[in-house]
C-alpha cells in the first residue's frame, strides 16, 4: 500500500458520490486501498488538486481500477492539471459506438502516479 485515502460518501439522493481525498507517498504514488462499495453507472469524475504547497506535480496520473482490473476512468485520468479543477465523463464502446457509460458494482482502487512526495488531491465520482 502506498499513500493514503480518506473517503466521504453522499448516498441520500438519486445521484450519489464518493470523494477520495488522497495523499501521495514519498514515491509520489497512491495504491492498494479499496473504496467503499459503488454500484451504478459513472456519470462524471471531478479532479481537484491540493492547495498551494500540497498540489501535485503537473500532469499527474490517476486510474480507478474495478475488481476486474479495468480502469473505469477509461484513461481520462491521465495528465491532470495541478492548478485547475477538471471534470470528465468516462465512456466506453461496444465496437460501434463509444458513448456508453461505464457500470461498476463493487469496490474500486484509486491509483495515483507522478504526483510528487506528500502531495494531495481529491477525486470525486458521481454515479447513479
Amino acid at each position: 500500500m502506498a499513500g493514503s485515502i480518506t473517503f466521504t460518501e453522499s448516498r441520500s439522493r438519486t445521484v450519489q458520490s464518493v470523494s477520495m481525498l488522497w495523499v501521495s507517498s514519498a514515491a509520489g504514488a497512491v495504491s492498494g486501498i479499496a473504496s467503499p462499495q459503488i454500484s451504478g453507472e459513472i456519470l462524471r469524475a471531478v479532479f481537484s488538486p491540493g492547495a498551494a504547497g500540497l498540489q501535485p506535480t503537473d500532469l499527474y496520473d490517476v486510474t480507478l481500477l474495478d475488481e476486474d482490473g479495468f480502469d473505469v476512468l477509461a484513461g481520462k485520468g491521465a495528465n491532470r492539471s495541478n492548478v485547475n479543477k477538471e471534470q470528465v465523463t468516462p465512456l466506453t464502446g461496444d465496437g460501434v459506438t463509444t458513448n456508453q457509460r461505464i457500470s461498476v458494482d463493487g469496490t474500486l482502487e484509486l491509483q495515483v502516479a507522478n504526483a510528487g512526495n506528500a502531495k494531495s488531491g481529491t477525486l470525486t465520482i458521481y454515479f447513479r
